[in-house]
């Protein structure tokens, strides 16, 4: 426990550290305000005067506005949404709402245009995918609304998986065990959540850098030589070594996600964590998740793919030599997802950056989207759900990488 202290203090005092450690704090509430920003509404006031508001006023005028949806979006509220709305259009003789008149759309249609997401995406032709416009819709078949949706995740499924019928059956059981009908609080946006999935790829890259010398620099000065001919400066000295750089890394990880949160949900209002998932993603989403489950979920995830980047790096900086190089290679993977994403055809790439120790966390492949989509991992006669893969990466990334550290170092020769 002595040595533990010891090495913990010997890296929070580095400079570096302290620096990096502070900028992820200072992150964790920026980026928690930034999108809050983005929020923007306008309307005629009674002078005929354009008014605009941004950040909170908006975020608070559309709450009022739409007050009256808030709460279980059943299919009678889904219903007459699209009949006010295509008598809305009928009204004005347009076919769609961007032709409508200047303000019309704030005044006649925003105060319920929240339950009209994904109303296009369930009614689309399940032969061929394409979605209908508003005004095509029977408002009729919306009386079985959660039905269509079952029906939709079946047929979506078939094109997306045509030729794996275990994820199409994978994705229906899933689906079937979303909370129905949907629940709506009005004022969240994804931003937030976009957000969170940025700070923690920030805090990935941070802790790379902190974890990338610790072994490296040893061997560069020459330290590690004496190190070596101490009683515990082999094994002990390893494993010491990684659950510091876990412990500091996991602490400032689960520090900075909980200030996150905390400031995100007080600025939107904590009632909008109960808002579904499907509400404000695809209307058929796979996960039984509302928004504040969701923010659990890509906390939990996040905290285990750091620890995956932690061992990973831990084991690259017990085999290289030079700080520069460990560095450079340690950042690398951090990013490497990304760039396997960005080159890569989807399916290779999505088979490649699923199972990186940074794929969970990174900007284009975190998790998040993966929970958003329906890609699987078909083996044969299994289909293992995107998300579910990443996760499994990490548990399995964590010791076994700590492992190969431990005796990568006990084998280092000086």
């Amino acid at each position: 426990m002595r040595l533990l202290k010891l090495e913990m203090k010997r890296i929070l005092k580095t400079r570096l550290t302290i620096i990096l450690l502070l900028l992820s704090f200072l992150f964790s509430f920026l980026l928690a305000w930034l999108p809050i920003t983005f929020s923007y509404n306008s309307y005629t006031d009674a002078e005929g005067k354009e008014v605009v508001l941004q950040g909170l006023a908006s975020i608070a005028y559309e709450k009022d506005l739409q007050a009256d949806i808030a709460g279980t979006v059943t299919s009678e509220k889904i219903r007459r949404a699209v009949e006010d709305y295509q008598a809305c259009l009928r009204k004005y003789g347009v076919e769609v709402s961007y032709d409508l008149p200047e303000g019309v759309y704030e005044t006649e249609i925003l105060p319920y245009a929240p339950l009209l997401h994904g109303i296009r995406e369930v009614f689309a032709n399940p032969d061929t995918g394409i979605a209908p416009t508003i005004m095509e819709i029977d408002p009729n078949q919306i009386d079985d609304y959660y039905h269509v949706c079952e029906n939709r995740i079946a047929s979506l499924m078939k094109q997306e998986q045509k030729k794996h019928p275990a994820a199409q059956n994978a994705a229906i059981n899933l689906y079937g065990k979303v909370q129905k009908p949907y629940q709506f609080f009005p004022g969240y946006s994804t931003d937030a959540m976009d957000y969170q999935i940025i700070l923690a790829f920030l805090i990935v890259l941070f802790t790379a850098v902190i974890a990338a010398p610790v072994f490296t620099s040893d061997y560069q000065t020459g330290a590690d030589d004496i190190f070596r001919c101490t009683k515990y400066g082999k094994e002990r000295f390893a494993m010491i070594k990684i659950l510091s750089l876990f412990i500091i890394s996991g602490a400032a990880y689960a520090l900075c996600t909980t200030i996150y949160i905390l400031v995100s949900d007080s600025l939107w209002g904590w009632e909008c964590t109960k808002t579904s998932m499907q509400m404000l993603y695809s209307a058929i989403n796979l996960p039984d998740m509302n928004i504040g489950q969701l923010q659990g979920f890509i906390a939990i995830s996040g905290f285990l793919g750091i620890l995956a980047v932690i061992s990973f790096t831990l084991f690259l900086s017990s085999r290289i030599r030079n700080m520069a190089a460990s560095l450079s290679v340690a950042l690398l993977f951090c990013i490497l997802p990304i760039i396997v994403y960005m080159i890569l055809p989807q399916e290779i790439g999505q088979w490649i950056y699923s199972i990186l120790p940074a794929g969970g966390t990174g900007l284009q492949t975190s998790i998040l989207y993966a929970a958003a989509e329906f890609d699987f991992w078909n083996i044969g006669n299994a289909a293992i759900w995107l998300p579910y893969v990443m996760i499994g990466a990490s548990v399995i990334e964590i010791p076994l990488f700590a492992f190969l550290t431990v005796t990568s170092y006990s084998k280092h020769k000086t």
